[in-house]
């Protein structure tokens, strides 16, 4: 399948969403790991990863953002409550991850080798996870 193909507005609208959600997500962890660890080797990883979440068609995603009417756009109680740092990274590594899969499933809807570099970014946050993690706990 090619990259050609048009997608409904709303599934623009998710796609949007999920890219920026992912992207975050990575960013929060990655400037941890760079400013508050200052480890060199995860921030990198990090950044490459954020680096590979990309699409081409940024025009048609710009042109279906709505998120003045995000039915979801106000907090809720969870989303508000931290407890410490490492409950900041579990967070945002899960919403990369949930929404890194959310990509590779709609973009088997246009372009399989899309689809699994959105598969690659999720695995790969697994293994970050996993080492972040095992990183802040030594550092305690």
């Amino acid at each position: 399948m090619s990259s050609t193909l048009h997608l409904s507005p709303e599934i623009y609208r998710v796609i949007d969403a999920n890219l920026n959600r992912l992207k975050e997500g990575i960013r929060v962890v990655e400037d941890l790991m760079r400013y508050l660890y200052n480890n060199k080797i995860l921030s990198k990883k990090l950044k490459s990863l954020r680096h590979l979440a990309i699409y081409e068609n940024t025009d048609a995603l710009l042109k279906h953002r709505d998120s003045i009417n995000d039915v979801l756009r106000p907090s809720i109680e969870s989303e508000l409550n931290r407890t410490n740092l490492n409950s900041i990274v579990i967070a945002n590594f899960k919403r990369a991850q949930e929404s890194a899969r959310v990509l590779e499933e709609l973009f088997k809807l246009e372009d399989a080798k899309q689809s699994e570099n959105f598969k690659h970014i999720r695995y790969e946050l697994y293994d970050a996870e996993k080492e972040v993690i095992n990183t802040t706990s030594n550092s305690k």
